[in-house]
């Protein structure tokens, strides 16, 4: 009688749902919008709505592209799409984002961010200032993008949540090859990012290989930093909340020397692996750290340094790296901060003599 009465009652609810369905207007469904080389980037994300993709076809395309849509897919086809600075006086050269210098941007309004947005499978180079600019976002990803030879970042996010970076490359980059913020242009404390994660990407070649300036609450893991001045810099202040809070796990840090020089708010730089400065509360565990040299206040494989207005690393925890033939040490607390500890790490050298 149970099974019965179950195969008299299923087509009876499917006949429901299907009336459902006719009584209402179905909704838009997403598309894709394919672009061939020639044509306008811009002018399909322009026409796009939300849920939609925009297929970027092999080719090289002289623009910049400004995206204000949250649930745009902005897909490549791996190296052989490239995105590069539009010619002086052509209509694209005049566009917002190509104005600051931008490649790609996604970018919120005052209060209101854009969501769900995802940058995949192209490249963006040369541009004067970054590769992939994101303020006001949320959910953010950005995938298999390679960002090259961009004048200061080459993917940054400012004033957003639970971004995923990811299968990136960023490669000769004028600063950060990625760089994480609370805001560029005010002072402030940390935002908390909600969670945005940084994984399995491939730094080189930059000034910095990843920069988390005034934020918390990330992951940052599985990345591989290598032939920059410094690997990962992790940048606090006297903000409150304090910068930190998060787990810097699992990377390749090695070979970082290049040598930069120092700017206004920052000494030169060479040979430092991970750099805390003013941060609280991080975790940098099960690391490999190995032939970071150099001779800059913050040249070694895991360097604590306060920060320039003074504030002190305070609660971090070191642990379980592997951090050998870096130099002037593998380890160095170079403050006073309270509760920072060293613990079960492979290494040889310290600052002070005694945490290996």
């Amino acid at each position: 009688m149970r099974k019965r009465t179950i195969m008299i009652l299923a087509p009876v609810a499917a006949l429901s749902a299907a009336t459902v369905g006719m009584a209402q207007p179905a909704a838009s469904s997403p598309s894709a919008r394919v672009v061939h080389p020639g044509e306008s980037i811009q002018r399909a994300v322009d026409t796009a709505r939300p849920g939609d993709t925009v297929i970027v076809l092999p080719g090289t395309y002289r623009e910049s592209v400004r995206i204000t849509t949250s649930g745009l897919t902005l897909r490549g086809s791996g190296s052989r799409t490239v995105i590069r600075p539009a010619e002086a006086g052509t209509r694209a050269a005049a566009d917002a984002c190509a104005k600051a210098g931008n490649g790609v941007c996604v970018l919120g309004a005052a209060g209101e961010t854009v969501d769900g947005v995802r940058i995949e499978s192209l490249t963006v180079s040369g541009f004067t200032k970054n590769g992939v600019w994101a303020s006001g976002t949320d959910l953010l990803t950005v995938r298999r993008v390679t960002a090259e030879h961009n004048g200061v970042w080459g993917i940054a996010q400012e004033r957003s949540t639970r971004g995923l970076f990811t299968r990136n490359t960023a490669r000769s980059n004028g600063d950060a090859g990625v760089f994480v913020a609370n805001t560029v242009d005010e002072e402030g404390g940390a935002t908390d990012t909600r969670g945005t994660e940084l994984s399995h990407n491939t730094l080189t070649g930059n000034r910095i290989g990843f920069t988390a300036r005034r934020v918390r609450n990330l992951s940052v893991h599985h990345n591989t930093a290598t032939g920059n001045c410094t690997g990962m810099f992790v940048v606090g202040d006297e903000g409150k909340p304090q910068a930190g809070a998060m787990t810097i796990e699992s990377n390749t840090v090695t070979g970082n020397n290049k040598f930069c020089s120092a700017t206004e708010r920052l000494s030169a730089l060479q040979g430092s692996g991970i750099v805390l400065t003013g941060a609280a509360d991080t975790q940098v565990r099960s690391n490999t750290i190995r032939e970071n040299s150099g001779t800059s206040p913050m040249s070694g494989g895991v360097v604590l340094f306060k920060s320039f207005v003074g504030t002190k690393n305070t609660g971090n925890t070191i642990s379980d790296n592997v951090v050998l033939d870096n130099k002037p040490a593998d380890l160095t607390n170079g403050d006073t901060g309270k509760d920072n500890t060293f613990t079960a790490n492979i290494c040889a050298t310290s600052a002070p003599a005694g945490m290996c």
